[in-house]
């Protein structure tokens, strides 16, 4: 600043009066306060701004998990009704079979060999009951020999129908289209009346997944759950089915009960494949926690670090948190840390605990 001393008209010069002086003390205090307050706001120091969350439960679904055998729902076995040696067996496992197909016959001599000496005491029978029938027209015999004679042909028919039966059943045809699961019995062999031969799968019937489940899990399933299914023969791809049958009594070896989950149309699914299965089941699920990825720092073994924000007093506190699989929502949290607390996101690397902070909102 210039200031210009005045003269008179002489050209003297005459040294300021007291109006001037105390307009230079003026300028002076003013420009001395400036400096002062401008060093005074540059010693306080600026508080790092630190974006942050807050942490959200997630509510899921309570489910019940295990794992089962890929089946059709409907497997038959099959057999003979009659005793006898197996002459032709022409299915192996694995093959596909149509509804009326002769899977297995028996050597019929036997059978043939029955129904023939059923044949011929029925027409004895026949013949016994037409002379009584005469001989009691003419008085010769009572009614009682007449209906003991009409019993005996009664059962020579019958004899002649179970034979005939036993002939007529001497083959194994498939109830429907088909697998055949598994063979049992091999050519030549001799077996009982009722002894399984052959296993059929209903291709009609549908693939199911069959699991044992506990009575607990049992009783919090209902018919038409839905269920996701992962097969490894599938390349353990995710496939939606339902449940249609929960057992009305528990296995008396295991004290399980079997649950089937119908599975959709894949020629790729075989009998007995190994399927795990989640089933959406009744009553209260967890909640999960989960952290932003960037407010977690120094992992290890289970553990986590986070910066807790305390917004009353604007202060970042150090936690240890246990951390589980990280997924979309980010990492999970298994303890350490509730719903609706803050944590920080930016500079978690330069933060000390207790350290103040300016809190800012998550980005958008």
């Amino acid at each position: 600043m210039i200031f210009c001393l005045t003269t008179n008209r002489a050209g003297l010069h005459r040294a300021p009066g007291a109006y001037t002086r105390r307009l230079i003390g003026l300028v002076l205090c003013a420009v001395v306060s400036a400096c002062g307050t401008r060093a005074v706001e540059n010693d306080v120091p600026q508080l790092p701004q630190v974006r942050i969350a807050q942490i959200g439960g997630t509510a899921i679904a309570p489910t019940v998990a295990g794992v089962g055998t890929v089946a059709l729902r409907r497997e038959t076995s099959l057999g003979f009704t009659s005793a006898g040696r197996i002459a032709r067996l022409g299915v192996n496992e694995g093959d596909t079979v149509r509804r009326g197909q002769i899977l297995a016959a028996l050597d019929t001599t036997t059978v043939a060999a029955d129904l023939t000496r059923a044949t011929a005491e029925r027409e004895r029978a026949r013949a016994e009951y037409a002379r009584s029938d005469g001989l009691m027209q003419q008085g010769w015999i009572t009614r009682p020999r007449l209906e003991s004679a009409r019993a005996a042909l009664l059962a020579a028919e019958a004899q002649v129908r179970a034979a005939g039966f036993q002939r007529a059943n001497a083959t194994i045809a498939a109830p429907g289209p088909g697998t055949v699961l598994a063979r049992l019995a091999e050519p030549g062999q001799v077996v009982a009346a009722g002894t399984p031969v052959l296993v059929i799968g209903e291709e009609a019937s549908g693939y199911v997944l069959r699991l044992p489940v506990s009575d607990r899990d049992a009783a919090r399933l209902t018919l038409g759950a839905a269920a996701q299914t992962t097969l490894a023969a599938l390349d353990d791809a995710v496939i939606v089915g339902c449940v249609i049958e929960i057992a009305g009594r528990a296995d008396r070896a295991t004290g399980t009960f079997a649950v089937e989950i119908a599975l959709p149309d894949d020629k790729r699914l075989r009998s007995g494949q190994i399927g795990n299965a989640r089933i959406t089941a009744n009553g209260v699920g967890a909640t999960t926690l989960a952290v932003p990825p960037s407010a977690v720092f120094g992992p290890r073994a289970g553990e986590a670090l986070v910066y807790v924000v305390d917004l009353a007093t604007s202060r970042v506190h150090l936690r240890k948190i246990h951390i589980g699989e990280a997924n979309d929502a980010g990492i999970g949290v298994t303890g350490g840390i509730k719903p609706g607390e803050w944590v920080a996101l930016s500079r978690v690397d330069r933060l000390t605990d207790g350290m103040k902070v300016a809190p800012l909102g998550p980005a958008r």
